[in-house]
């Protein structure tokens, strides 16, 4: 493998072949996907590598001294030979890393193969295509967030270790000096704790940013216009904390501190800068200074960092780890944007140039990420990760007697079970509604008092088991439609399960493997757009056509109420996973195929995502589906174009195809019918006929592993192929 080095007494970088480290216990081996160039620290290191012996020694005092130590201990000759075998090395480079677990050490249970980890530590998250990396220095990468972001992890742990020894409170003002990559996110992460911000640097394009990114105000510190900030803000008493991010021999960010500071406020050193702290100043006010110790607690011991022991969470709330994993959740969630905070991204074929270049200052970055060879574009295809669209050989069962009426069984009566289903199933010829399961007993009998069910229970077991009960309709949370539909399949009843079907390929996978192994493939799930009368009447009129075609779907999803269970994605998935299906069966049924392959983007925080499916015949179907848009504008429209003619809906209430001839539905306003009815009576007489499901099987599996594919392709920046045996 690859990997950058560097020797200190020459100053020579160089990109070596070097072998691949081992998977030992307690750790995990790594493939690189980005890693970050550290333009402070990093190129700091670079720098020195270049002076003369001199000005090594003038630079890092700290070693002199020991080397003076080992004089007096050892003798010179012996000193000399140790301090110039230990020059003549080459030392690796690089501290923060995301990338791909290649495989997994004993004692490791919290990640797996092909899961994508955000790395620490100069001695494990190195610029190398594998790295090792023990138990407490990886945390596994929030859905949602791309690579490229994740890379960012060590440094914002290192900021927010800063933050939290500066103990903001909501309402106070903090000074943060030195805008460079760590003084942004510390800038970032004060605003989101509702800290107001003045930030000092003598860079007018860092100011501008970090403005852009939450600041009240930003100057360069030899200016009165930080000061005029802070006392504006302030009221004239000073700042509450003071952020030391700034690096260099000068002592005037220090003399700053003092000067801007209230009394009995609080300093924080973060970066490396000179620290001759003006008597007077710091103890006429009483200031509090404080050290932070780079990634926090855990940095620097060897039985946290290395043997895996962790802390006691109630004795130690914010370690490493968790720092790590807090960053990149608020990274993920949108509170943190590191987006821009990228300023050049080079292959890491172009190691030893990208240096050179941000030595001389040629390049000017606030960060720069070595990209490897998996995320060069052009191998992203050869490269690009998959999900498994499985298939299922079923063994031809005895024929369904055709009956006179049906029994259903309704697992779960929430909000839609009990708003969108039953009214429709309820008035309907030749349906009885047998039973309602639920696993609170009101809410069992009010589903039984309102739509007439026979029986209310809370015993799933005795539904199963009851061979009158015909169907199964699966409406409970996300998280266990996978498993209840299993039973029911196993149980050999007909299933009507709402999206969606899996929320994980190994949840449609067991799915799969109770249809094989019970030969009952009597399956449905709710993608009721496919039926809505409105678009089955437009596609009429569209008629077939013989060319690629392009849809785009846009969905105005809108913002969830506070507490909505759609938000625990940890437990139910995303809300994309969880209604995701319908649009892309909608885009499917369109089209006529399923999809081969599927790029996802995303806005930060993952609110807003655009989708694009890839077809056999070289349709595309574009799927954006945003939070952000206004409550006023229609939740979805649609548009179909091929062979020189247009389809256009309108939220299911008007519809339109331009062509020879142009067909507008009625303008008179309707009710939206998005199909529920019209699905709802497909599903029972599939039932009542023992006739053909639907929509077949081989269609909901593609639709699922699409909608998982999502997923895949956020946390990899990547198109996903849809894989077939």
């Amino acid at each position: 493998m690859k990997q950058v080095v560097q020797n200190y007494k020459s100053g020579e970088l160089a990109v070596l072949d070097v072998p691949v480290p081992g998977c030992k216990p307690g750790g995990v081996l790594v493939r690189t996907v980005y890693s970050l160039i550290s333009t402070g620290t990093e190129m700091m290191k670079v720098s020195e590598a270049g002076m003369s012996m001199l000005g090594k020694a003038r630079s890092r005092p700290d070693q002199v001294a020991k080397v003076m130590q080992s004089v007096a201990t050892n003798g010179v000759p012996a000193t000399y030979r140790k301090v110039m075998g230990k020059l003549d090395s080459y030392t690796p480079l690089g501290y923060s890393l995301c990338g791909v677990v290649e495989q997994v050490g004993a004692g490791v249970d919290d990640v797996k193969v092909g899961d994508l980890v955000a790395c620490a530590g100069n001695e494990h998250a190195l610029h190398a295509e594998l790295n090792w990396v023990p138990k407490n220095l990886y945390v596994p990468v929030p859905d949602g967030l791309a690579p490229q972001h994740a890379a960012f992890g060590t440094v914002g742990s290192i900021a927010m270790q800063g933050v939290r020894q500066g103990e903001p409170q909501l309402g106070e003002v903090a000074l943060v000096i030195g805008l460079g990559l760590i003084g942004q996110l510390v800038v970032q992460l004060l605003a989101a704790s509702g800290v107001r911000v003045v930030g000092a640097d003598p860079d007018p394009a860092r100011c501008e940013l970090a403005e852009r990114l939450g600041a009240a105000a930003c100057r360069d510190p030899g200016s009165t216009a930080v000061e005029n900030a802070v006392a504006e803000l302030t009221d004239g008493h000073g700042v509450d904390q003071v952020y030391l991010a700034a690096g260099g021999g000068s002592n005037q960010p220090v003399e700053l501190a003092a000067k801007l500071a209230r009394d009995r406020g609080r300093v924080v050193d973060i970066g490396k800068c000179r620290l001759d702290l003006p008597w007077n100043a710091y103890y006429e006010k009483e200031l509090d200074v404080r050290f932070s110790r780079s990634y926090g607690p855990g940095r620097y011991d060897p039985s946290y960092e290395l043997e895996g022991r962790d802390y006691p969470i109630g004795y130690v709330r914010w370690t490493e780890r968790r720092n790590l994993a807090c960053f990149l959740d608020l990274a993920a969630r949108g509170k943190v944007d590191v987006e821009p905070l990228i300023s050049h991204v080079a292959d890491f074929d172009d190691a030893v140039e990208t240096y050179r270049r941000l030595k001389d200052g040629e390049l000017k970055a606030v960060t720069a990420l070595f990209r490897y060879a998996e995320q060069a574009g052009e191998t992203r295809e050869a490269t690009a990760p998959a999900v498994a669209v499985p298939t299922v050989q079923v063994k031809a069962g005895p024929a369904r007697a055709a009956k006179a009426s049906v029994k259903l069984a309704f697992v779960g009566a929430g909000n839609y079970a009990t708003s969108m289903l039953l009214p429709h199933l309820a008035q309907r010829e030749g349906v009885e509604l047998s039973t309602v399961v639920t696993t609170t007993s009101l809410s069992g009998a009010n589903a039984q008092r309102k739509f007439g069910f026979k029986e209310a229970t809370t015993d799933l077991d005795a539904v199963l088991g009851d061979k009158s009960i015909d169907a199964v309709f699966v409406v409970t949370r996300h998280s266990s439609h996978a498993e209840l539909t299993r039973q029911a399949l196993l149980a050999g009843k007909t299933v009507f399960v709402e999206k969606p079907l899996a929320l994980t390929e190994d949840e449609l996978s067991g799915v799969l493997a109770a249809v094989e192994e019970s030969g009952n493939d009597r399956l449905q799930v709710g993608f009721n757009r496919r039926f809505a009368p409105l678009l089955q009447e437009a596609r009429n009129h569209f008629g077939a056509r013989s060319g690629p075609a392009h849809l785009r779907y846009l969905v105005n999803a809108g913002r969830l109420a506070h507490g909505s269970w759609y938000l625990q994605q940890g437990s139910e998935g995303s809300r994309f996973v969880g209604e995701g299906g319908h649009f892309i069966d909608t885009a499917s049924w369109l089209l006529d195929a399923d999809p081969v392959s599927v790029y996802a983007t995303a806005t930060s925080g993952n609110e807003d995502l655009q989708v694009v499916l890839r077809y056999p015949d070289g349709s595309t179907a574009t799927i954006s589906y945003v939070t952000s848009g206004p409550s006023g504008f229609p939740k979805e429209t649609l548009d179909l174009v091929a062979d020189g003619r247009a389809l256009r809906l309108d939220d299911f209430v008007r519809a339109s195809v331009y062509g020879r001839k142009k067909w507008v539905s009625s303008r008179l306003p309707k009710a939206r019918d998005k199909g529920q009815n019209a699905e709802l009576a497909a599903f029972v007489k599939a039932v009542r006929t023992g006739g053909p499901m639907p929509v077949p099987l081989e269609s909901l599996v593609a639709t699922t592993a699409a909608t998982l594919a999502v997923q895949a392709g956020l946390a990899g920046g990547v198109p996903v192929t849809l894989a077939r045996p």
